[in-house]
C-alpha cells in the first residue's frame, strides 16, 4: 500500500552532532567569535534546521553566499546577524538592508550600489570589507584596498554605512605548512594595518581570517572571529591529520527498489561496463546522478547492504544504480546505507570522496532536492 511519508531515500541529519562540532570548534577558537558559514543549504544538509543547531552549538553568528540565503533564514525566524558576502548587479539590496543582513563588499562600484539602497530605504548598511590576501578570487587586492577603504569612510560620514568587519580568505589552510599561509597572514595585518590607520579599524569592527582548517591549526589567524564551515558537518578539513573529534552528521541511505537474480554473462545498466561473471542477485538502488551520486563512482564506491560492502556495479544512470549481491539475500524496501559516520561498517563521506578524487564537500552538497532531509537530534 502506497504511503505518503514512504521515500527510496533519505538524508539522515543529526543535528546533535552539528551542535557537538560546533562546540568543538569553539573550544578551538580560544575565545574568538564563531560565525557558522551554512552557505549552499548548509553544505547540504538543510538550512534552517542546521542553522538553527549550529546557534545552539555555540555561533553567535551565520554566513551565506547569496543574499536569498539570508532572507530565507530570516523568514524562518532567525534573528541572528548574518553576512551574506557574494552580490552580483540586480540582487535585492533593499530587502537585505530591511531584513538587516550584513554585506560584503570588494569594490568601490559595489559599495556604492548599497550606499544607494541605504538611502533608499532609511536603513544604515552594515558593511564588511573584503581584501584579497593572495587567493585571487573575492576580495580587493591590496593596490585597491586604500581607495576601498576611504570610500566605505566617506559614506560612513554620510551616515549610509557601519564598517563592522574587516576579512579574507585562506586559499591553503587544509595544506599545513603552504608557504601561502604565511604570506596570507602577514598581508591581512597590512590591509587590517592600513584600515586602522584611515580610521577604519576599532575594538567594534570584527577582523575574520580563518576558516575550519585554520580554526584547529593556526592560532595566530583566529583574530575576532573565525568561520567555520565543513567541520560543523562533522567532516575534516584536513584529513590527513585526523578526524579532530568531529562527527559526521549526514548519513545517507535508499531503499532496494527491485531485487533479481541474473544469469552469468549478463550486462549490467549501460554500455555493459559490467558483465556478471556467474549467477548472482542484483539490486536496484533508486539513486542516481539526477541526486548528487557522481557518475563516475560507476565500478568505484561502496555501500552497506546486508551487512556488508557492496561495489556500484555498472554504470551510474540519472535515477538509479546497482549493486551486486552475489548470492545473499536481498529484498524490494531493504535499507542500503551509501555512506554515514562509519560505526556500523557503512563508508564514509570521506571514504567516497577519496575514491572518487574530491572532497568531502562536493559529495554532501551535491546531494539533491529531490532526496528529504529527515532530522534527529533536535532541541538543545
Amino acid at each position: 500500500m502506497y504511503s505518503p511519508k514512504a521515500t527510496p531515500a533519505e538524508a539522515r541529519v543529526d543535528l546533535a552532532a552539528i551542535r557537538h562540532n560546533v562546540a568543538l570548534l569553539k573550544e578551538h577558537a580560544a575565545g574568538a567569535e564563531l560565525m557558522g558559514a551554512v552557505k549552499a543549504d548548509a553544505y547540504g544538509h538543510g538550512l534552517v534546521p542546521a542553522s538553527k543547531a549550529v546557534l545552539e552549538g555555540g555561533a553567535s553568528r551565520l554566513g551565506t553566499a547569496y543574499i536569498r540565503e539570508a532572507l530565507a533564514l530570516r523568514e524562518a525566524g532567525v534573528t541572528a546577524p548574518v553576512l551574506s558576502w557574494i552580490i552580483t548587479p540586480g540582487e535585492p539590496l533593499d530587502e537585505a538592508l530591511e531584513a538587516d543582513v550584513e554585506l560584503s563588499a570588494a569594490d568601490e562600484g559595489l559599495l556604492d550600489e548599497i550606499a544607494a539602497a541605504a538611502r533608499r530605504t532609511g536603513r544604515t548598511a552594515r558593511m564588511h570589507l573584503e581584501a584579497d590576501t593572495g587567493m585571487s578570487r573575492g576580495g580587493a587586492p591590496l593596490a585597491a584596498w586604500p581607495g576601498l577603504v576611504a570610500r566605505a569612510l566617506a559614506l560612513r560620514a554620510e551616515g549610509v554605512v557601519e564598517i563592522v568587519g574587516l576579512w579574507s580568505h585562506f586559499a591553503c589552510s587544509d595544506l599545513p605548512g603552504h608557504p601561502s599561509i604565511e604570506l596570507q597572514i602577514d598581508a591581512f595585518d597590512t590591509a587590517l594595518k592600513l584600515a586602522e590607520q584611515a580610521g577604519a579599524g576599532g575594538s567594534h569592527v570584527i577582523r575574520h581570517l580563518a576558516n575550519s582548517a585554520a580554526t584547529v591549526t593556526l592560532p595566530r589567524a583566529r583574530y575576532d572571529m573565525v568561520r567555520t564551515g565543513i567541520a560543523m558537518y562533522g567532516l575534516s578539513p584536513i584529513p590527513e591529520l585526523g578526524d579532530f573529534g568531529f562527527v559526521p552528521a549526514m548519513t545517507l541511505v535508499a531503499r532496494v527498489a527491485l531485487a533479481k537474480r541474473v544469469p552469468e554473462g549478463s550486462g549490467v545498466s549501460y554500455g555493459h561496463l559490467h558483465v556478471t561473471d556467474r549467477e548472482t542477485t542484483l539490486g536496484l538502488v533508486p539513486l542516481g546522478y539526477a541526486d548528487g551520486i557522481l557518475r563516475h563512482a560507476t565500478g568505484r564506491a561502496e555501500v552497506l547492504a546486508g551487512g556488508r560492502r557492496r561495489p556500484v556495479t555498472g554504470r551510474v544512470c540519472m535515477d538509479q544504480f546497482m549493486i551486486d549481491m552475489g548470492d545473499d539475500p536481498l529484498r524490494a524496501g531493504d535499507e542500503v546505507v551509501l555512506f554515514g559516520p562509519g560505526g556500523e561498517g557503512e563508508p564514509t563521506v570521506q571514504e567516497w570522496a577519496d575514491t572518487l578524487g574530491t572532497i568531502t564537500h562536493e559529495i554532501v552538497t551535491r546531494i539533491g532536492s529531490r532526496v528529504p532531509r529527515v532530522y534527529k537530534g533536535s532541541g538543545t
